[in-house]
């Protein structure tokens, strides 16, 4: 469960811009700058190829950066916000893509972008509230791993030939599996959520006359 933010303290936190300068955090903004280029890949000339490269690129440096960030101890809060933001973004333009591109469809793409949308409101009652935000789950950082890998998957199936034969009932199987995973992650959030506005009124529940 989120906790409340600490007193202010002194800290020897770095300025934002030497953490966007470390290893880490500038390889998730060079994976967020590679967003609207993915975009554009699959919907303007339909480079499906170049697309793929682009999209395994930023799960190689979705795992290396985290990796990355341990071993030279550069953890920082800007790559706490940075990571998690690239893989939303990444997931949902292609949701987008791939359903205006008629690879996936609508039934499917409607539980993920509706499980950002209610994350993206919980994020904002906590800040309410003077919480932080959801902490990410296993579960949360499994189904990312697991729709990260799907997608390349997904895109091999266009076409055919034998390697779209072939990764076709994987590349499904994967997608189900995370979309799955993804959306019970999201209900994970939700209680997450929940249990911390509770927290944070029960004080004045137990000051309250007559409690």
């Amino acid at each position: 469960m989120s906790t409340p933010p600490e007193p202010s303290v002194t800290s020897e936190e770095p300025s934002l811009l030497r953490q966007a300068l470390n290893v880490p955090n500038m390889l998730s903004i060079l994976r967020l700058a590679g967003v609207p280029v993915f975009l554009w890949l699959l919907l303007g000339p339909k480079e499906d190829g170049w697309a793929l490269a682009l999209l395994v690129f930023s799960a190689l440096t979705d795992w290396l950066d985290g990796k990355l960030a341990r071993w030279l101890n550069q953890m920082s809060r800007l790559g706490q916000l940075l990571d998690p933001a690239a893989d939303r973004l990444y997931i949902l333009a292609t949701l987008i893509a791939f359903l205006l591109r008629d690879i996936i469809p609508w039934w499917l793409v409607v539980p993920l972008v509706v499980r950002e949308a209610v994350l993206g409101v919980c994020v904002l009652l906590l800040r309410h509230r003077g919480f932080a935000p959801p902490e990410v789950t296993y579960i949360g950082k499994g189904a990312t791993f697991v729709l990260m890998y799907a997608f390349p998957l997904l895109l091999l199936t266009q076409g055919g030939s034998d390697i779209a034969a072939v990764a076709r009932p994987i590349g499904y199987a994967f997608t189900a599996w995370g979309a799955v995973l993804y959306v019970y992650s999201g209900v994970l959030y939700v209680v997450q959520t929940v249990r911390a506005l509770r927290s944070a009124e029960t004080p004045a529940l137990r000051e309250a006359p007559g409690a």
